[in-house]
């Protein structure tokens, strides 16, 4: 299977089973794709009545280097990779530990339904957290490095909790031989020269929230008092980026259809000096004011390849800057049970909330029907677990035959269950976007600045 698009002036040919790229001249271009319907006899044919201006003996010669990549496995490579998979490791590796069900924020979009879950608000207590690094040691045999992600509602509402818990991994580690690495996510409201210091002495990566624009910004991410947040945690942001050498962070925010131009929001974040950035679509239920529909993919497609443009341009300047869904590593990584399997949910990656309780992932907390046990007792939903066991790429119908599977893994569960109602669905309008920032990714690659 390949796909062939054309994007930035350049013809590009992905196989999608080697994860092979190809970028070719019109007539390499033609011949590859008609070569994978027909053979070489009759993309001869083709060839010379679609291009008389060009030489037998060239088309020839073209044609025989086609063959020769397709029997090195390079172009239209089988899918023989079903049998690699077979069960996720049933040892945990990360951690995302809710230790606020409290915001000070009030965001409109919020999956979270602004820090509570659909439940009530809370703080993890010390003995909780503890608890839960130990259930993450027990359960992790077999892996060295282990991951913890502090998040919520707002986790600097319990730093004290966060940085005893931290202390805590550490000593714990020492004694089990595992190394931790530990983010921290945060709206950035309550950074002071405290959490600076501790975080940029424990903390692997900060992922700090800001959507763009001022007017953008404060439009959605607001104050529990209706008032906008921009002015209170731009100075912050850029402190504790500046504190750590502009390494170990994202400036992570979040796009809406209120804002489809949201590559504007982009720039404006890599002008004032943030260089590693992530900018999300809102993810919705159907029907929500903040889900996006196939009538907005046309501007979307534009607004992500006018960001590759503009990135390139930007490089060639020597002010470049990365976007986290263009950062595509095609020579080390990640293996091919990862790209079947995906980010291992619900198997080697799980969600604590406040009093204990274990889901998925952070997206699933609230849902009674996704508590897959406790800190105390471990496992108890083994059920549950083996569903998420079964999700992969070859469980999902809709990734079967679709060119960007290795590379997405079949998108997030969360998102598909949200959308479609069952775990191995897609949530379609994602899957549409991620191509599109594939296919950017790719041929940014394929200029090679």
């Amino acid at each position: 299977m390949i796909h062939a698009y054309k994007l930035g002036g350049y013809n590009i040919i992905l196989d999608a089973c080697s994860g092979s790229i190809h970028s070719v001249d019109d007539v390499a271009y033609e011949a590859i794709c008609v070569r994978e319907n027909i053979g070489t006899d009759d993309a001869r044919k083709l060839l010379k009545s679609n291009f008389p201006e060009i030489r037998e003996s060239e088309i020839d010669e073209l044609l025989s280097d086609i063959d020769s990549l397709i029997e090195g496995g390079k172009l239209f490579a089988l899918d023989n990779y079903s049998p690699i998979k077979t069960d996720k490791a049933p040892s945990l590796k990360a951690l995302c530990m809710n230790v606020s069900h409290v915001c000070n924020m009030s965001c409109a979009y919020c999956f979270a339904g602004r820090g509570e879950y659909g439940g009530s608000e809370g703080l993890m207590s010390l003995e909780t957290g503890k608890r839960a690094i130990d259930f993450l040691v027990e359960n992790s045999a077999g892996r060295k490095m282990l991951d913890i992600d502090f998040f919520g509602g707002e986790p600097l509402l319990n730093w004290s909790v966060v940085k005893e818990i931290v202390r805590y991994a550490r000593q714990v580690g020492k004694e089990s031989g595992k190394e931790f690495r530990f983010t921290l996510t945060t709206n950035g409201l309550d950074i002071d020269e405290d959490v600076i210091e501790f975080s940029n002495r424990e903390m692997y990566n900060v992922v700090l929230s800001l959507d763009g624009r001022d007017d953008v910004h404060n439009k959605h991410r607001v104050l529990p008092d209706g008032e906008g947040s921009y002015d209170a945690v731009l100075p912050k942001l850029k402190e504790i980026v500046e504190s750590r050498d502009g390494k170990g962070y994202y400036i992570r925010g979040t796009f809406t259809p209120d804002n489809l131009d949201f590559v504007s929001d982009i720039l404006h974040i890599a002008d004032m000096g943030f260089k590693e950035i992530s900018l999300e679509p809102s993810v919705a239920k159907p029907g929500s004011d903040f889900g996006f529909t196939k009538e907005d993919l046309p501007e979307l497609f534009s607004q992500y390849e006018l960001l590759a443009e503009q990135m390139l341009s930007r490089q060639r300047e020597g002010r470049g800057f990365k976007f986290y869904h263009y950062t595509l590593d095609l020579s080390g990584g990640p293996c091919v049970h990862k790209r079947i399997a995906g980010c291992g949910v619900g198997t080697e990656y799980m969600a604590v909330t406040p009093n204990g309780k274990l889901y998925p992932c952070h997206q699933f907390v609230g849902d009674d029907e996704f508590v897959i046990g406790d800190v105390w007792r471990g496992i108890v939903n083994e059920g549950l677990r083996d569903k998420f066991d079964g999700v992969d790429i070859y469980s999902r119908a809709d990734c079967k035959e679709c060119w960007a599977k290795f590379f997405c893994s079949g998108g997030c569960a969360a998102n598909a269950y949200n959308d479609t109602g069952v775990l191995n669905g897609i949530y379609e309008i994602g899957c549409e976007l991620f191509k599109k920032r594939l296919e950017c990714a790719i041929m940014m690659k394929v200029v090679g600045l």
